[in-house]
């Protein structure tokens, strides 16, 4: 029951009838949210690969397309570089430049780790501050590893990679099929500008 105070410090109930309304009001509101939030994560596939040579996945990877997120925001020609570290642990370079070529170039260094590699070697925490982690979920990859879709457990999150700058547009398509028919929402990508080798 929810209570109030008076000027003199004394509780005071408010009506039975009121505090009633209140709380289905907000178990409503709450439970409203909840099938919402699960109908929208259940509409959304985010299998990851089965297999993952992280040896060959190393290296420098382009920025093809992503969805709009804060940390990286006007970003163009972005590049992800992966390395082996002495601790076993993965070095993650992602690199870019503010809004043109010719604009201040940023650079965040990182680190990744795959904690169950047997058993999901595709599921990789990826961490660019202290020991915050991040889910960096590889769903789709060539089997030359020439290209990449990269999701997480949220699906605000997704990116398509190539190891070039440039993608043929018939394989872009293909990959923007493949994750409309995973759930995702396309028409949110943004193509990465970048520049040609």
């Amino acid at each position: 029951m929810f209570i109030k105070f008076d000027k003199n410090n004394r509780m005071l109930k408010i009506s039975k009838r009121l505090t009633i309304a209140l709380f289905i009001i907000s178990s409503l509101i709450i439970s409203n949210s909840f099938m919402s939030c699960n109908t929208q994560k259940s509409m959304i596939d985010k299998t990851v690969v089965e297999q993952l040579d992280i040896q060959r996945y190393l290296g420098i990877w382009y920025e093809i397309a992503r969805y709009d997120h804060r940390f990286e925001r006007g970003l163009v020609g972005v590049t992800a570089d992966y390395s082996t570290r002495d601790d076993g642990k993965i070095k993650v370079v992602n690199s870019g430049y503010e809004n043109s070529f010719e604009g201040k170039f940023s650079q965040a260094v990182g680190k990744a780790k795959i904690p169950q590699p047997e058993k999901a070697p595709a599921k990789l925490k990826v961490s660019f501050f202290l020991f915050f982690y991040g889910d960096y979920f590889v769903m789709e990859l060539d089997k030359d590893y020439q290209w990449a879709v990269i999701g997480s457990s949220s699906d605000k999150y997704l990116w398509i990679l190539s190891r070039t700058p440039k993608m043929e547009n018939e394989l872009y398509t293909d990959l923007l099929t493949r994750l409309k028919k995973r759930g995702y929402d396309v028409s949110s990508l943004i193509k990465v500008e970048q520049k040609p080798l």
